[in-house]
């Protein structure tokens, strides 16, 4: 297998939160069939990161994007991903897990956001 991505978000009980991941997560699978996707969350919904990534890790994947689908950098981003991905490096040495900035401190998604808020 090789390379995963996988797309970080906090969680909510209302499952239509999940959409706009879930879509981003789909047009991957669209763009790179041959890279797996998943969709983990921080609380209150499934699964995590640990236990995807470990699917992951189990399937074959030896590098492992994590993208965390937030507008900016908050206490979840800053303090609780980067312990999970440091204790995900722990149980598999052997894997590459990349740990991405937030999506929403991206130039591109914010040139985007503005120009929808212009329309």
């Amino acid at each position: 297998m090789g390379k995963a991505i996988v797309l970080f978000g906090h969680g909510s009980r209302d499952p239509l939160w999940r959409l706009p991941m879930e879509t981003v997560a789909t047009r991957l699978r669209a763009m790179q069939p041959d890279t797996p996707v998943r969709c983990t969350y921080l609380e209150l919904e499934s699964p995590d990161l640990a236990g995807a990534a470990g699917e992951l890790v189990q399937a074959g994947a030896d590098h492992v994007t994590i993208v965390p689908m937030f507008l900016g950098t908050g206490r979840h981003a800053r303090e609780d991903l980067p312990l999970l991905v440091e204790q995900l490096r722990a149980r598999h040495p052997a894997v590459s897990f990349v740990l991405q900035k937030p999506v929403g401190e991206d130039g591109r998604v914010l040139e985007l956001i503005a120009q929808i808020a212009l329309e």
